[in-house]
Protein backbone atom coordinates (compact mmCIF):
# COMPACT_ATOMS: atom_id res chain seq x y z
CA UNK A 1 0.00 0.00 0.00
CA UNK A 2 1.04 3.30 -0.99
CA UNK A 3 -0.01 5.69 1.32
CA UNK A 4 0.36 5.94 5.34
CA UNK A 5 -2.06 5.17 7.98
CA UNK A 6 -1.71 8.76 8.92
CA UNK A 7 -2.97 9.63 4.80
CA UNK A 8 -5.41 7.23 5.33
CA UNK A 9 -7.23 8.80 7.82
CA UNK A 10 -7.09 12.06 6.69
CA UNK A 11 -8.40 11.11 3.41
CA UNK A 12 -11.37 9.90 5.45
CA UNK A 13 -11.99 12.07 7.79
CA UNK A 14 -12.06 14.77 4.77
CA UNK A 15 -14.63 12.92 2.69
CA UNK A 16 -16.66 12.77 5.82
CA UNK A 17 -16.93 16.13 6.42
CA UNK A 18 -17.28 17.48 2.76
CA UNK A 19 -19.67 14.40 2.20
CA UNK A 20 -21.66 13.22 5.32
CA UNK A 21 -23.86 15.84 6.48
CA UNK A 22 -25.89 14.14 8.88
CA UNK A 23 -23.66 11.54 10.08
CA UNK A 24 -20.39 14.07 10.48
CA UNK A 25 -22.54 16.18 12.72
CA UNK A 26 -23.17 13.33 15.15
CA UNK A 27 -19.69 12.10 15.00
CA UNK A 28 -18.70 14.94 16.77
CA UNK A 29 -20.87 13.86 19.58
CA UNK A 30 -17.71 11.10 19.75
CA UNK A 31 -14.56 11.40 21.61
CA UNK A 32 -11.40 11.76 19.20
CA UNK A 33 -10.30 8.48 18.30
CA UNK A 34 -13.84 7.16 18.00
CA UNK A 35 -14.62 10.14 15.83
CA UNK A 36 -11.51 9.63 13.92
CA UNK A 37 -12.59 5.33 13.41
CA UNK A 38 -16.32 7.03 12.29
CA UNK A 39 -15.14 8.71 9.75
CA UNK A 40 -12.93 5.95 8.39
CA UNK A 41 -16.23 3.46 8.23
CA UNK A 42 -18.42 6.10 6.52
CA UNK A 43 -15.31 6.57 3.63
CA UNK A 44 -15.87 3.00 3.23
CA UNK A 45 -19.26 3.13 2.93
CA UNK A 46 -19.41 6.70 0.96
CA UNK A 47 -17.36 4.89 -2.09
CA UNK A 48 -19.32 1.65 -1.72
CA UNK A 49 -21.74 3.36 -2.29
CA UNK A 50 -20.53 6.30 -5.08
CA UNK A 51 -19.39 2.90 -7.11
CA UNK A 52 -22.81 1.80 -7.53
CA UNK A 53 -24.80 4.86 -7.90
CA UNK A 54 -22.57 7.07 -10.48
CA UNK A 55 -24.29 7.46 -13.53
CA UNK A 56 -21.75 8.82 -15.63
CA UNK A 57 -20.62 4.65 -15.75
CA UNK A 58 -22.24 2.13 -17.79
CA UNK A 59 -24.76 -0.37 -15.40
CA UNK A 60 -23.01 -3.37 -16.54
CA UNK A 61 -19.21 -1.30 -15.40
CA UNK A 62 -20.66 -0.21 -11.77
CA UNK A 63 -21.53 -3.96 -11.56
CA UNK A 64 -17.71 -4.97 -12.20
CA UNK A 65 -16.55 -2.16 -10.25
CA UNK A 66 -18.18 -3.51 -7.06
CA UNK A 67 -17.29 -6.86 -7.67
CA UNK A 68 -13.29 -5.09 -7.87
CA UNK A 69 -14.24 -3.26 -4.87
CA UNK A 70 -15.25 -6.39 -3.21
CA UNK A 71 -12.20 -8.24 -4.23
CA UNK A 72 -9.95 -5.49 -3.43
CA UNK A 73 -11.41 -5.37 0.39
CA UNK A 74 -10.92 -9.37 0.28
CA UNK A 75 -7.11 -8.90 -0.95
CA UNK A 76 -6.81 -6.28 1.91
CA UNK A 77 -7.94 -8.59 4.45
CA UNK A 78 -5.56 -11.49 3.00
CA UNK A 79 -3.11 -9.15 3.56
CA UNK A 80 -2.07 -8.37 -0.07
CA UNK A 81 -1.13 -4.98 -1.35
CA UNK A 82 -4.31 -2.76 -2.21
CA UNK A 83 -3.87 0.67 -3.81
CA UNK A 84 -6.73 2.66 -2.60
CA UNK A 85 -5.86 5.09 0.01
CA UNK A 86 -8.90 3.82 2.49
CA UNK A 87 -6.90 0.42 3.17
CA UNK A 88 -4.60 1.14 5.53
CA UNK A 89 -7.45 2.90 7.93
CA UNK A 90 -9.86 0.73 6.81
CA UNK A 91 -7.83 -2.25 8.30
CA UNK A 92 -6.42 -0.27 11.29
CA UNK A 93 -10.44 -0.02 12.59
CA UNK A 94 -11.28 -3.71 11.40
CA UNK A 95 -8.43 -5.27 13.94
CA UNK A 96 -8.38 -2.68 16.72
CA UNK A 97 -12.42 -2.93 16.93
CA UNK A 98 -12.71 -6.63 15.60
CA UNK A 99 -15.51 -5.60 13.22
CA UNK A 100 -16.48 -8.58 11.44
CA UNK A 101 -15.60 -8.61 8.00
CA UNK A 102 -18.81 -9.92 6.76
CA UNK A 103 -20.77 -6.63 7.90
CA UNK A 104 -18.74 -5.30 5.15
CA UNK A 105 -19.23 -7.43 2.71
CA UNK A 106 -22.92 -7.28 3.18
CA UNK A 107 -22.95 -3.92 2.68
CA UNK A 108 -21.24 -3.84 -0.41
CA UNK A 109 -23.46 -6.36 -1.73
CA UNK A 110 -26.48 -4.38 -0.57
CA UNK A 111 -25.47 -1.87 -2.82
CA UNK A 112 -25.32 -4.23 -5.90
CA UNK A 113 -29.29 -5.04 -5.46
CA UNK A 114 -29.74 -1.40 -6.43
CA UNK A 115 -28.07 -1.94 -9.84
CA UNK A 116 -31.14 -2.82 -11.73
CA UNK A 117 -34.53 -1.38 -11.24
CA UNK A 118 -36.53 -3.86 -8.68
CA UNK A 119 -39.60 -3.88 -7.12
CA UNK A 120 -40.09 -5.06 -3.24
CA UNK A 121 -43.53 -7.57 -2.74
CA UNK A 122 -43.63 -7.19 0.87
CA UNK A 123 -41.89 -5.59 3.71
CA UNK A 124 -40.14 -8.89 4.75
CA UNK A 125 -37.96 -8.36 1.56
CA UNK A 126 -37.58 -4.32 2.34
CA UNK A 127 -36.58 -5.73 5.33
CA UNK A 128 -33.63 -7.51 4.17
CA UNK A 129 -32.65 -5.22 2.13
CA UNK A 130 -32.41 -2.18 4.56
CA UNK A 131 -30.20 -4.69 6.66
CA UNK A 132 -27.75 -4.65 4.07
CA UNK A 133 -27.37 -1.20 3.55
CA UNK A 134 -28.21 0.21 6.83
CA UNK A 135 -28.64 -2.49 9.65
CA UNK A 136 -25.02 -4.02 8.87
CA UNK A 137 -23.50 -0.27 9.10
CA UNK A 138 -25.40 -0.19 12.40
CA UNK A 139 -23.12 -3.62 13.60
CA UNK A 140 -19.77 -1.73 12.60
CA UNK A 141 -20.62 1.51 14.32
CA UNK A 142 -21.51 -0.54 17.55
CA UNK A 143 -18.10 -2.49 17.26
CA UNK A 144 -16.58 1.46 16.87
CA UNK A 145 -18.36 2.89 20.11
CA UNK A 146 -17.86 0.14 22.58
CA UNK A 147 -20.80 -2.33 23.85
CA UNK A 148 -21.37 -4.94 26.56
CA UNK A 149 -23.51 -8.26 26.57
CA UNK A 150 -25.02 -10.33 23.70
CA UNK A 151 -28.35 -8.63 22.83
CA UNK A 152 -27.33 -6.04 21.17
CA UNK A 153 -27.58 -6.88 17.25
CA UNK A 154 -31.26 -7.21 17.21
CA UNK A 155 -31.68 -3.07 18.29
CA UNK A 156 -28.48 -2.15 15.89
CA UNK A 157 -30.18 -3.49 13.10
CA UNK A 158 -33.22 -1.98 13.98
CA UNK A 159 -31.58 1.25 14.13
CA UNK A 160 -30.04 0.70 10.58
CA UNK A 161 -33.35 -0.10 9.69
CA UNK A 162 -35.17 3.18 10.96
CA UNK A 163 -32.59 5.62 9.48
CA UNK A 164 -33.01 3.75 5.89
CA UNK A 165 -36.62 3.70 6.18
CA UNK A 166 -36.43 7.30 6.86
CA UNK A 167 -34.37 7.95 3.84
CA UNK A 168 -36.35 6.08 0.93
CA UNK A 169 -39.63 8.40 2.51
CA UNK A 170 -37.67 11.38 2.07
CA UNK A 171 -36.61 10.11 -1.49
CA UNK A 172 -39.83 8.77 -2.81
CA UNK A 173 -39.75 10.94 -5.94
CA UNK A 174 -36.11 11.25 -6.20
CA UNK A 175 -35.70 7.30 -6.12
CA UNK A 176 -38.53 6.75 -8.68
CA UNK A 177 -36.78 8.88 -11.27
CA UNK A 178 -34.30 6.97 -10.74
CA UNK A 179 -36.19 3.70 -11.65
CA UNK A 180 -36.06 2.74 -7.81
CA UNK A 181 -39.40 2.33 -6.12
CA UNK A 182 -38.45 1.11 -2.80
CA UNK A 183 -41.92 1.05 -1.08
CA UNK A 184 -43.45 -2.41 -0.75
CA UNK A 185 -45.84 -3.10 -3.36
CA UNK A 186 -48.21 -4.83 -0.65
CA UNK A 187 -48.38 -1.01 0.88
CA UNK A 188 -49.32 0.69 -2.64
CA UNK A 189 -51.97 -1.78 -3.00
CA UNK A 190 -53.20 -1.26 0.29
CA UNK A 191 -53.98 2.50 0.36
CA UNK A 192 -54.86 2.53 -3.54
CA UNK A 193 -51.88 4.45 -4.46
CA UNK A 194 -49.64 3.25 -7.98
CA UNK A 195 -46.11 3.85 -9.07
CA UNK A 196 -47.90 6.13 -12.08
CA UNK A 197 -49.31 8.22 -9.01
CA UNK A 198 -45.65 8.31 -7.71
CA UNK A 199 -44.03 9.46 -11.19
CA UNK A 200 -47.06 12.20 -11.33
CA UNK A 201 -45.89 13.27 -7.78
CA UNK A 202 -49.79 13.02 -6.36
CA UNK A 203 -50.37 14.33 -3.18
CA UNK A 204 -54.07 13.21 -1.78
CA UNK A 205 -55.42 11.02 1.16
CA UNK A 206 -54.31 8.07 -0.32
CA UNK A 207 -50.48 9.37 -0.19
CA UNK A 208 -51.09 10.47 3.30
CA UNK A 209 -52.41 7.63 4.60
CA UNK A 210 -49.70 5.55 2.85
CA UNK A 211 -47.03 7.93 4.57
CA UNK A 212 -48.70 7.96 7.98
CA UNK A 213 -48.66 4.42 7.86
CA UNK A 214 -44.59 4.00 6.91
CA UNK A 215 -43.74 6.82 8.97
CA UNK A 216 -45.46 4.97 12.40
CA UNK A 217 -43.73 1.93 11.04
CA UNK A 218 -40.32 3.90 10.88
CA UNK A 219 -40.96 4.92 14.48
CA UNK A 220 -41.78 1.67 15.52
CA UNK A 221 -38.06 0.77 14.80
CA UNK A 222 -36.71 3.64 16.02
CA UNK A 223 -38.40 2.73 19.48
CA UNK A 224 -36.63 -0.95 18.82
CA UNK A 225 -33.37 1.02 18.48
CA UNK A 226 -33.52 2.26 21.93
CA UNK A 227 -32.93 -0.68 23.50
CA UNK A 228 -29.22 -0.31 22.04
CA UNK A 229 -28.30 2.74 24.86
CA UNK A 230 -28.68 -0.17 27.94
CA UNK A 231 -25.60 -2.12 26.19
CA UNK A 232 -23.71 1.33 24.84
CA UNK A 233 -20.51 2.63 26.45
CA UNK A 234 -20.85 5.64 27.80
CA UNK A 235 -19.14 7.22 25.14
CA UNK A 236 -21.25 5.68 22.19
CA UNK A 237 -24.63 6.92 23.58
CA UNK A 238 -24.76 10.51 22.42
CA UNK A 239 -23.87 9.98 18.84
CA UNK A 240 -26.57 7.56 19.09
CA UNK A 241 -28.87 10.12 20.84
CA UNK A 242 -28.06 13.05 18.17
CA UNK A 243 -28.18 10.30 15.26
CA UNK A 244 -31.87 9.54 16.19
CA UNK A 245 -32.92 12.26 16.91
CA UNK A 246 -31.54 13.96 13.63
CA UNK A 247 -33.09 11.53 11.43
CA UNK A 248 -36.52 11.30 13.17
CA UNK A 249 -36.24 15.16 13.08
CA UNK A 250 -36.79 14.70 9.24
CA UNK A 251 -39.68 12.18 10.50
CA UNK A 252 -40.63 14.45 11.92
CA UNK A 253 -40.12 17.24 9.24
CA UNK A 254 -42.51 15.23 6.71
CA UNK A 255 -45.09 15.31 8.80
CA UNK A 256 -45.17 19.13 9.40
CA UNK A 257 -45.19 19.28 5.69
CA UNK A 258 -48.52 17.51 5.57
CA UNK A 259 -46.31 14.39 4.15
CA UNK A 260 -45.49 16.13 0.84
CA UNK A 261 -42.08 15.00 0.16
CA UNK A 262 -42.49 16.02 -3.57
CA UNK A 263 -41.75 19.64 -3.81
CA UNK A 264 -38.47 20.22 -2.17
CA UNK A 265 -36.23 17.77 0.00
CA UNK A 266 -36.76 17.30 3.40
CA UNK A 267 -33.79 18.80 5.57
CA UNK A 268 -33.19 19.92 8.82
CA UNK A 269 -31.42 23.14 9.07
CA UNK A 270 -27.62 23.32 10.25
CA UNK A 271 -28.23 25.24 13.11
CA UNK A 272 -31.07 22.44 13.79
CA UNK A 273 -28.31 19.72 13.87
CA UNK A 274 -25.94 21.70 16.01
CA UNK A 275 -29.25 22.02 18.53
CA UNK A 276 -29.11 18.45 18.10
CA UNK A 277 -25.82 17.67 18.94
CA UNK A 278 -25.28 19.85 21.81
CA UNK A 279 -28.36 18.39 23.15
CA UNK A 280 -27.08 14.98 22.81
CA UNK A 281 -23.83 15.29 24.27
CA UNK A 282 -25.40 17.06 27.36
CA UNK A 283 -28.35 14.77 28.31
CA UNK A 284 -26.13 11.36 27.90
Amino acid sequence: MNSSLEESRQYCQQLAKQTGKNFYYSFLTLPADMRRDMCVLYAFMRITDDIGDDESIHLAQRGRNLTAWKQSLQSALSGESVEHVIFPALLDIIERRQIPAEYLYDVIDGVSQDLEPHRFETWQELEQYCYHVAGAVGLCCIHIWGFEGDSVREPAVACGTAFQLTNILRDIGEDADRGRIYLPQEDLQRFGYTEDDIQNRVIDDRFRKLMQFEVERARDYYNQAEELFASLSKEGRPILRAMIRIYGGLLDRIEARNYDVYSSRVSLSKMKKWSIVARSFVRM
